[in-house]
């Protein structure tokens, strides 16, 4: 009997990968409008050194754990109560200012002041676009009161809670609000999923994991025995982590419950 269906935020509820999209898109318009550039090469440019200077800092490791990328550290603030948030409040601004600037030479300009207007504007863009499925509402709705509902993400306590404050009608649907930053471990951790299943009171057998990412939500999930639901709106090749079942729209979630509960 499934009493409870826990929830990834990103690229499953919230559509974070179109808000970073957007928010590039705006900002490198932007810069065309002073350079004579394409925007979508300097978003090409930004993304790899962007990739190469996360890599290359001593808080890699740590963010890789906890599940923190690239593009969120070039809008994040880490305000976090924790020693290795602390180091990336403090390595952040001059990340930004650098994939900003060194994206740009990649492309011939060499202005260090507008890299950093640019990595300063990014994080606004970024605020101003919250995505949200637009199915997400709709089958929250119709889970809300016959399953208990848990919000289980990867991340900055003070990243993702900005991600919850800009979509903030998403928060009252849940019971429970995890998120790896603040627990210690990310998904797929086995222990954050021990941790929201004692939070919720359940066995395994009596929760439900959905989300799109098969190395950290079906991978973390299956590693405790719980069931889980893949969400592959992208056509994406499965690997070897195998979910339970495998969706393309959020909607398909109630025949699956339908069925597991009859």
């Amino acid at each position: 009997m499934i009493k409870a269906v826990f929830f990834d935020l990103d690229d499953t509820l919230l559509w974070d990968q179109k808000s970073v999209k957007e928010a590039f898109v705006a900002t490198c318009t932007y810069a065309s409008e002073k350079y004579n550039l394409k925007p979508e090469e300097l978003e090409e440019a930004v993304r790899k050194e962007a990739r190469e200077l996360y890599a290359s800092y001593e808080t890699y490791e740590f963010t890789q754990m906890i599940g923190i990328n690239p593009f969120e550290g070039l809008w994040g603030n880490f305000l976090d109560d924790h020693d290795e948030f602390r180091k990336m409040k403090d390595i952040v601004p001059t990340y930004r200012k650098e994939a900003w600037t060194r994206g740009l030479r990649a492309l011939g300009i060499h202005d260090d002041a507008f890299g950093a207007e640019l990595a300063e504007r990014f994080p606004l863009e970024r605020r101003k676009t919250p995505f949200v499925y637009e199915e997400t509402f709709e089958v929250l709705d119709q889970l809300k009161g016959k399953y208990k509902l848990l919000l289980l993400t990867n991340g900055s306590p003070d990243l993702q809670n900005t991600k919850l404050d800009i979509t903030s009608e998403l928060v009252p649907y849940f019971d429970e609000i995890v998120i790896s930053g603040a627990f210690g471990r990310g998904k797929p951790d086995p222990s954050i999923f021990d941790h929201a299943l004692s939070l919720m009171d359940l066995k395994k057998d009596e929760a439900i994991m959905v989300g799109d990412n098969l190395m950290t939500d079906i991978l973390g999930s299956s590693r405790v025995g719980m069931k889980s639901v893949w969400i592959n709106r992208h056509d994406k090749e499965r690997n070897e982590v195998i979910p339970t079942y495998e969706i393309t729209h959020l909607s398909e979630l109630h025949s699956i419950l339908d069925e597991l509960n009859s």
